[in-house]
């Protein structure tokens, strides 16, 4: 595989029981089988997140040492996709979101597209509101419908759901002013992709886009929709 990517939580509801009533059903086989590929995504990440993140420019000795942390992650990840695969096939939303994740940071952009991109919508559209961000960096064509734009103003205006899986990864956050480092992915709490999706529909919505990013300010003090309000430096 090639790489060509870079690669306390705040859950959005004071009651924890009433946050999970809000999350559809999900196949008990398909949720056994995300949560045996969780160790093995965790392992995975904590060798991604070593790699520096001057990685690209490092010394020889420090390029040597990255890319056995990336060979490691890779090893940890093979037998994730085999459990994520057959999860997702279930239509385990979470699952499905994981599994892309793992196309974006590893594949070319070509792959991402046949494999990444249906895994992402499968599981947006099921109201599990991190594969838009993807969506809308990597798979424009299936953002630009009726479809994703009612299901974006479902998730941000619904109660959070599916909060017990947060939180969860994004190539990156842009209500926040960092950037990625290195490997690593940037995770957010439900609430922080709340906001994105304010952001989002702020973006593809002119008449109400001042409303929607004022939402995604409340929400986390969005840095994207601050800079285009035009309230921050």
């Amino acid at each position: 595989m090639n790489i060509c990517r870079f690669i306390p939580l705040f859950l959005g509801c004071l009651l924890p029981q009433l946050c999970m009533a809000n999350t559809p059903p999900i196949d008990p086989h398909a949720e056994r089988l995300y949560q045996q590929a969780l160790p093995y995504l965790q392992q995975a990440n904590t060798k991604l997140e070593a790699v520096p993140a001057n990685f690209p420019t490092a010394s020889a000795d420090e390029k040597k040492r990255s890319q056995a942390l990336v060979e490691e992650a890779g090893e940890s990840l093979k037998p994730a996709i085999k459990l994520l695969e057959q999860a997702a096939a279930l239509d385990h939303p979470v699952a499905q979101h994981r599994l892309a994740m793992i196309y974006v940071l590893f594949y070319p952009i070509d792959v991402i597209k046949e494999k990444a991109c249906p895994l992402l919508e499968r599981s947006f559209l099921q109201g599990f509101a991190p594969p838009a961000l993807q969506l809308s960096s990597f798979c424009y064509e299936l953002t630009n419908t009726p479809e994703f734009q009612t299901t974006l103003k479902a998730i941000a205006t619904s109660a959070p759901a599916y909060v017990q899986y947060f939180p969860q990864p994004a190539v990156k956050l842009e209500c926040r002013a960092e950037m990625p480092q290195g490997m690593a992915f940037q995770w957010g709490s439900s609430r922080d992709f709340q906001a994105e999706m304010y952001r989002l529909l702020g973006d593809s919505n002119r008449a109400q886009r001042t409303e929607y990013y004022q939402q995604a300010i409340a929400i986390n003090d969005c840095y994207k929709a601050k800079k285009r309000l035009g309230l921050s430096q």
